[in-house]
Order: structure tokens, then C-alpha cells, then sequence
């Protein structure tokens, strides 16, 4: 039996990079896996590559709206949620003075309003004894250049990881953050990342990073998949730094 055999798993923004990567996982490990994501022919395509265990639906974490016929349309055919990955977010990277409020909004909007109302709305169909893994960043524990909205935005999920668990212990329900470090996904070339420009961006970044590269998904898959499990049932409001080493040395 795989680890989360019979369980019902959520990944929002499970469309590409460490979401994809996770909702493989999961369904390798036996779990019926719901993905989210904004893009209906991104979202068919990594169904397609998940497997017949897996279930997308379009939905943008920003809109209420959106998450309500989310969890109806669960609630409809699974009738229930073991395993919460609050995945879904964005960068917009730019230096402090130049952030418009356009770019400031839509990262708060996604990043912290969608992340609160993803869990809060998650709550009536998420079973006692459940898990949530928050997706964050080190980008919450490190100064970085050009990040000083998306590190704030990433910080509030770490504190969302400390108070859900507080208010969820009541009901066994363990509530972890996830922080990666950097890691090869497509967000990197929404980062403004030319391929030009890419081989020199990631060997620049790889020489700050103690175990000498850059993360790939799979590890990051690897590590939400201890916190969804029972192999981390004593752990809960923890913040799981996967990141080669770079927050901690």
C-alpha cells in the first residue's frame, strides 16, 4: 500500500512545476488527487500526466467564487479531503521603488488572501486527522533583491502554518509549511529570465547554494509527501526548509 492509499488529496496550482511534481507523487502513493489551476489547457495536459487518478478543475485561489465551486464540485465527488497542498502562487519581481499597486495587489491577492480562503474553505469537507502543507519560500527567511512583496507574502503562509495549526490541533488536523528554496520549475521564466540569459542566471545562483545547484521538483515533491503522511504524524506548524542549505548555513 502507498502512503496515502485511499486518501483524497488537493494541490492547487497543481498544474506545473512543484505542484505537478506533487500531485504525481501523491497519486504514485495511492491518493485520489484534485489539482487546481487557472489555465484550462495546462490544467488537461498535467491531468493527462498524473494519471486516471487525477481530477482538474480551472479555479483562481484569488476568487471566492472560484473556491466555493471548487469544493462543492470535491465535495460532490469525493465527498471529503484528507491531505491539503495550499500550492498555488505567484512572483513579480521588483525592486521596492518600483512595485505598482497592480503588482503589490495581485501577489497579496494570491499568495495570502487566496491561501487563507483556500484552507478556511477547505475546512467543512477536510476530515479530523487531516493534513495541510502550506507552500512558501525562504524568500520569508532571507533578504533576497527584488523580492520584497512576494518574501512578505510568503511569510504570511508561514504564520498561517503557526496559527491554523493552533486552531486545528482541536481536531488532529496538522498544519505545516513547506519553504522551497530555488528549484527548476517554470516560474523561473516568469521571472523575466531570458533562455540567453538562463545557463548564467542558474550557475550564479547554484554557487550560493551549499550543496552546489539548484532543487528539482521531485525533491520537493519527496518532502511535501513526508508532511501529508503519517511519516510526520508528530509534527505540525513546522517549517520544512528544502533549499540545499542556503536559509540554514
Amino acid at each position: 500500500m502507498g502512503k496515502l492509499s485511499n486518501k483524497v488529496a488537493l494541490v492547487t496550482g497543481g498544474n506545473s512545476g512543484i505542484g505537478l511534481a506533487t500531485a504525481q507523487r501523491f497519486a504514485l502513493e495511492g491518493a485520489e488527487v484534485v489539482i487546481t489551476g487557472r489555465r484550462r489547457d495546462a490544467l488537461e495536459e498535467a491531468v493527462g500526466l498524473i494519471g486516471e487518478s487525477a481530477v482538474g478543475i480551472c479555479a483562481d485561489a484569488s476568487r471566492l467564487a472560484d473556491l466555493d465551486a471548487l469544493y462543492q464540485e470535491v465535495g460532490e465527488r469525493f465527498g471529503r479531503l484528507d491531505v491539503l497542498v495550499a500550492n498555488a502562487g505567484i512572483i513579480r519581481p521588483a525592486p521596492g521603488d518600483q512595485v505598482d499597486e497592480q503588482q503589490f495587489d495581485e501577489q497579496f491577492d494570491i499568495n495570502v488572501k487566496g491561501v487563507f480562503y483556500t484552507i478556511q474553505k477547505a475546512l467543512p469537507l477536510l476530515r479530523d486527522g487531516g493534513s495541510i502543507v502550506l507552500v512558501s519560500s525562504i524568500a520569508h527567511l532571507k533578504a533576497l533583491e527584488a523580492h520584497v512583496v512576494y518574501a512578505a507574502t510568503k511569510a504570511a503562509v508561514r504564520s498561517f502554518a503557526r496559527s491554523w495549526a493552533a486552531e486545528l490541533k482541536g481536531r488532529d488536523i496538522r498544519v505545516n509549511c513547506l519553504s522551497p528554496g530555488p528549484v527548476l520549475t517554470p516560474i523561473i521564466g516568469k521571472m523575466g529570465i531570458g533562455e540567453a540569459q538562463f545557463g548564467a542566471f542558474e550557475k550564479q545562483l547554484a554557487g550560493l547554494i551549499p550543496l552546489g545547484r539548484l532543487g528539482r521538483p521531485e525533491e520537493l515533491a519527496n518532502a511535501a509527501l513526508f508532511l501529508a503522511s503519517d511519516d510526520s504524524s508528530f509534527i505540525t506548524g513546522v517549517d520544512l526548509c528544502v533549499d540545499g542549505g542556503l536559509s540554514q548555513l
